[in-house]
């Protein structure tokens, strides 16, 4: 590999260290309660896309040991954004649902996020966003695929 490709890996690789810093603040929304964390958010995302999962499911979706889960759905639930119910499907592992008041939180935490992603692209031409977003959906599908974890794609 030339050294030209090599520092262009190097660039991405510096590129996505700060893109994650970037959109992981710590945030206070307008109402002074702070924004969900990445996990919460994460976790949220995933729910609503593929409805209600067992920690298991969670666990091989994220690739992630159930311990991990049990304490992040833990603090999900005692801030009111997931519940436990029966499996659905009639299988013996209960499942976690998004609640209402987690659906709102979510919406309106993406909601905010889209706003500033509009404001931070504001000069940037109506090809140039959907380039990015091409690349970015072509980027997280290779690794999905190396990953054997491939993430529902349903708009929100």
């Amino acid at each position: 590999m030339s050294e030209d490709v090599t520092d262009r890996f190097r660039d991405i690789e510096f590129e996505t260290m700060l893109l994650g810093r970037h959109l992981s603040p710590v945030r206070r929304a307008a109402d002074g309660e702070s924004y969900l964390d990445r996990s919460a958010y994460t976790l949220l995302t995933r729910l609503q896309a593929q409805g209600p999962m067992s920690i298991g499911q969670l666990s091989e979706a994220f690739g992630l040991d159930a311990s991990t889960l049990n304490r992040q759905t833990a603090a999900m639930m005692r801030s009111g954004l997931v519940e436990r119910i029966p499996d659905p499907d009639g299988g013996l592992a209960r499942k976690f649902l998004v609640t209402e008041a987690g659906s709102k939180k979510l919406d309106a935490e993406r909601a905010s996020n889209v706003t500033g992603l509009q404001n931070v692209l504001q000069d940037w031409s109506p090809e140039d966003v959907a380039a990015l977003a091409t690349l970015l959906t072509r980027f997280n599908e290779v690794i999905e695929r190396r990953e054997g974890r491939s993430w529902p794609r349903s708009r929100p």
